[in-house]
């Protein structure tokens, strides 16, 4: 799909095949799980797309079954432990739900790093390839995606400066993310996005960051009334979110059908996985617009005092990053150094 490749089809008969051919020309039937439902983006216009294809590509050979909202048990946070002990063979998840599991990767998601999304997705599946994996044991990456910019989005006040965020309660996707909210005043409150929701109608938070393109699948745009535009020419804040498969699996496919997997992965699937997603963004913002609700966007004077204020993030997640093996500083700016090759804008 992403890739330039041959494909030889040969048929062959039944009669006088050993095991092993008979093996090759089994039906794979892979267990896809994530934590989204069927009304996001994520299902409908990436992960069914995609095992579509693997099946076409395969002539039928691989398919999948498809189980989305934890279908299969469990939380988000135990999605990646699912996809390294088998339960599941392909997941997809945000790195951010296991704190500390990926210190590296998740980095694309210090605050005002990432740029535009496609690019930004492209150059995260880069660093990963040549920084950090090692953090993956026992998974195979498929794909990597940074979100869209992830706005705030509140229930009953409209913020406007840093003074405007004392004392207000924010949910936010990951360490990183909290440690920002913090960073600007505001008090984080760590939840998966599965249990933003109901967070929010009972008001046990205020608000909440997230992208335009999760605001149908979550009832944004009835839950929340003022939406804050964030702009410039880096994100405030994203998501890293990874597709991976069990490793073990991938290795006992047959070679052909490996190549299926692999002409489906990688950095080129990266940036078509991010051009998915931004095909929410519109929709998203429409549907809170159609719902009478206020979106504004904060000042750049005050963005300036935001990203200050985001400065304390990126200068902690360096410290405790950097050790004799690791040269966090250096990590960082070749980050930004991949980021600016992809990206057209910078």
């Amino acid at each position: 799909m992403f890739r330039k490749s041959k494909t030889l089809a040969v048929m062959l008969t039944v009669a006088g095949l050993g095991l092993s051919t008979m093996a090759t020309a089994q039906t794979q039937t892979l267990r896809v799980a994530h934590f989204m439902p069927t009304t996001a983006p994520l299902h409908s216009r990436f992960i069914q797309p995609w095992c579509d294809r693997i099946q076409e590509e395969s002539q039928g050979r691989l398919q999948c079954e498809i189980y989305p909202a934890m279908q299969l048990g469990g939380t988000p946070p135990q999605l990646i432990n699912q996809a390294r002990d088998g339960v599941a063979d392909i997941i997809f998840t945000l790195p951010g739900y296991t704190p500390g599991r990926f210190p590296l990767t998740e980095m694309f998601e210090l605050p005002f790093f990432t740029a535009e999304q496609k690019n930004s997705s492209m150059a995260l599946w880069d660093f990963i390839q040549e920084n950090s994996l090692q953090e993956f044991r026992g998974v195979k990456p498929l794909i990597t995606v940074v979100n869209g910019s992830n706005y705030l989005h509140f229930r009953n006040r409209q913020v406007q400066t840093l003074e405007d965020l004392r004392g207000v309660s924010i949910r936010g996707p990951s360490r990183l993310g909290n440690r920002l909210i913090e960073a600007l005043g505001a008090t984080p409150v760590g939840m998966p996005v599965t249990q933003m929701g109901e967070s929010l109608s009972r008001g046990i938070i205020d608000g909440t960051v997230l992208p335009w393109e999760a605001v149908p699948a979550f009832r944004l745009h009835e839950l929340t009334r003022y939406h804050a535009l964030t702009e410039g020419d880096y994100t405030m804040l994203t998501s890293t979110m990874v597709f991976v498969m069990n490793e073990r699996r991938y290795n006992n496919l047959p070679d052909d059908l490996k190549k299926v997997i692999d002409n489906n992965s990688g950095q080129q699937a990266s940036g078509w996985g991010a051009e998915v997603l931004m095909s929410g963004h519109e929709t998203g913002m429409r549907m809170a617009r159609d719902a009478g609700n206020t979106i504004y966007a904060i000042e750049p004077a005050e963005m300036q005092r935001w990203r200050q204020a985001g400065q304390t993030v990126i200068d902690r997640w360096i410290q405790e990053n950097t050790s004799n093996d690791v040269n966090a500083r250096a990590l960082y700016e070749r980050g930004q150094e991949l980021i600016r090759q992809h990206s057209d804008r910078l």
